[in-house]
């Protein structure tokens, strides 16, 4: 009798799951850039729900740079995304990458050395990868504490910055230490992140 009552369980979860999966899958649609009428991103509101992939500190491509305090920069990559670069080591399109920066704290509560991430958010870039969209693939975006932003024009360093160090498909893969394996067992790395470190071609 216990036996019968086990396979009967098991039939039934056998026809119920991919109901379960389906519904899943329906209340939780892929993430996408959305834009407004004219052109402006919006920002996405749910990113620090995305997959979470580094956090520098204190990082500065300019050597000449002084911020005044320090500061954490967090990344996140919407999850679609990081699953395709995980099977193929490089970024598919609609590719959305969040760069949020949080001023640096000390003392505060019992903490009496080193730095933690104050709750205020004081930067916002967006990296997202849009074929049909950008000329160059990819462009970005800087929102101000607002619900949308304009484009950054692609005569600003970031971009010419971008294309010229990035280990990865216009991205600093090489910061993100989960991926920059990846890429270098997919054979994904760039010409010139590969020149920069003095390391010969993929074979």
């Amino acid at each position: 009798m216990i036996s019968k009552l086990i396979v009967g369980l098991l039939s039934m979860a056998s026809v119920a799951a991919p109901t379960l999966v389906r519904e899943y899958g329906e209340k939780v649609p892929a993430v996408a850039p959305e834009y407004t009428s004219d052109g402006q991103m919006k920002v996405p509101e749910h990113y620090r729900e995305w997959v979470y992939l580094s956090t520098g500190f204190d990082m500065s491509y300019n050597p000449g740079a002084q911020a005044g305090h320090h500061m954490f920069d967090n990344v996140f990559v919407n999850p679609e995304a990081y699953r395709v670069f995980l099977e193929t080591g490089t970024w598919p399109d609609k590719t959305v990458m969040v760069l949020e920066g949080r001023k640096a704290e000390g003392r505060g509560s019992i903490n009496q050395r080193g730095n933690y991430q104050s709750t205020g958010v004081m930067g916002l870039e967006v990296h997202v990868k849009d074929e049909a969209r950008f000329q160059g693939k990819w462009a970005f975006f800087g929102f101000d504490g607002g619900k949308t932003a304009k484009m950054i024009p692609t005569t600003v360093d970031c971009y010419s910055c971008h294309s010229e160090h990035a280990a990865v498909d216009t991205t600093f893969v090489q910061f993100y230490p989960t991926l920059l394996p990846v890429a270098k067992s997919k054979g994904t790395l760039s010409a010139a992140y590969l020149k920069e470190m003095d390391v010969s071609p993929q074979k």
